[in-house]
């Protein structure tokens, strides 16, 4: 490579995970950060056209956000905060609660939409000293020498910097070039995502219904948003959820309001509805020479726990901690400390994937002894406080 202008890290991936590391790494180094977006226009916040991405991010990483500074600038109309929910198993009476208030916490998580949280991070980022936007660029080669890591961008602009974050996603070109190997399996199903209007008020309570073997392990859930609506993710066989992405949006709400025993009335869609083909994906290592992954470039788990963004964040927020607090005159770019971040992501994400993964494999069994088994399951879960406040714990941090 030519003449390449230096920087200490360069994040590849400008959405929420990219944008959070280079804001936490931006607090002690020279990032760069480049995005194959181009700027997004500023949301109105009081427009009720809600994204059809929304998170839900645990108090962990809701206090992680605001020590970027990030968390406050998300307008307050634009947040829910998810105070109880009730999981429902395939037999329509199964059920544990989860209950806030009852663990003495203020809330279980909060709902905030994938462009407001993108929004107050990039916000962040433009007043950040010492950070580079490359904005609507993608990274055509990597090249990784002994002191330093090039980055070729398609637009000829050539950079280098101590250590790459490959933030870009489950078909990451950093991991790819990395040589970083990944273990990769299709769940035949598809997340039909929509926001509807509902006429009972949600009362800050998500639900989620897994309808079993039966039904290709199909998982439901109505996640509450600001004022009377509610946002929809039903991961369902790529079948049905083809025959859904169809359905005009009477039909949808109708089927919708069925299959949710009208627990907010009556739905009526207020976004289109919009599908994402789900997969598993564990890449084996997260670091290599000069490089670390995050995000779905390192690890994409089923939703129907929620926790795929969470992960992510702890992973950015793990990465800085490492790199900002190594010692002093240390290349941030050193395999060794970069094997420490590697080492403290390990066992969460492993211990998150395969519980995952092994609830999706229980609903999606079919029998009558398993479907016994498994609400049996979720109704003993549900008289054991100590479990219960156990696994909020774990999805909170």
């Amino acid at each position: 490579m030519g003449t390449e202008t230096a920087f200490d890290v360069a994040v590849v991936g400008g959405a929420v995970i990219g944008a959070a590391a280079a804001r936490a790494l931006g607090t002690d180094l020279r990032v760069a950060l480049i995005s194959q977006e181009p700027p997004p226009a500023t949301p109105d916040p009081a427009a009720l056209d809600f994204d059809a991405r929304v998170y839900a991010i645990s108090p962990a990483n809701a206090d992680f956000l605001a020590q970027l500074g990030a968390w406050g600038a998300i307008p307050q109309a634009r947040m829910t905060p998810v105070r109880s929910m009730r999981v429902y198993g395939d037999d329509g009476e199964s059920l544990i609660e989860f209950d806030a208030y009852r663990s003495g916490c203020g809330e279980l998580a909060w709902i905030v939409e994938d462009r407001w949280l993108q929004e107050s991070l990039r916000r962040r980022l433009e007043a950040q000293d010492g950070l580079s936007f490359f904005h609507a660029a993608s990274v055509q080669a990597l090249e990784i020498a002994a002191t330093h890591a090039g980055v070729l961008l398609e637009d000829g602009r050539e950079l280098s910097a101590k250590l790459v974050v490959g933030a870009d996603g489950a078909r990451s070109f950093v991991r790819e070039q990395a040589g970083i190997a990944s273990e990769e399996q299709t769940y035949a199903q598809t997340a039909v995502v929509a926001n509807f209007r509902c006429s009972r008020p949600h009362r800050n309570t998500a639900f989620q219904w897994f309808h079993g073997g039966q039904r290709g392990g199909a998982v439901l859930a109505l996640l509450p948003l600001p004022g009377d609506h509610v946002s929809m993710v039903w991961s369902a066989g790529n079948a049905a959820a083809s025959r859904m992405l169809a359905l005009d949006a009477a039909a949808l709400a109708a089927e919708v309001t069925n299959a949710t025993h009208r627990i907010v009335g009556e739905l009526a869609l207020a976004t289109p509805q919009r599908g994402f083909p789900l997969q598993r994906l564990a890449a084996r290592h997260l670091v290599a020479p000069r490089i670390a992954l995050a995000g779905d470039a390192a690890h994409v788990i089923h939703p129907l726990a929620g926790q795929g963004a969470n992960l992510g964040l702890q992973d950015a927020r793990l990465l800085a901690v490492t790199v900002c607090g190594r010692e002093p005159g240390r290349d941030p770019g050193d395999q060794r400390l970069l094997r420490r971040y590697e080492r403290s992501r390990a066992e969460d994400i492993l211990a998150m994937g395969a519980a995952v993964h092994g609830l999706f494999r229980l609903f999606d069994a079919r029998g009558t002894g398993v479907s016994r088994l498994r609400n049996a399951g979720l109704n003993l879960a549900d008289r054991m406080p100590v479990l219960k406040n156990l696994l909020m714990r774990h999805a909170m941090d």
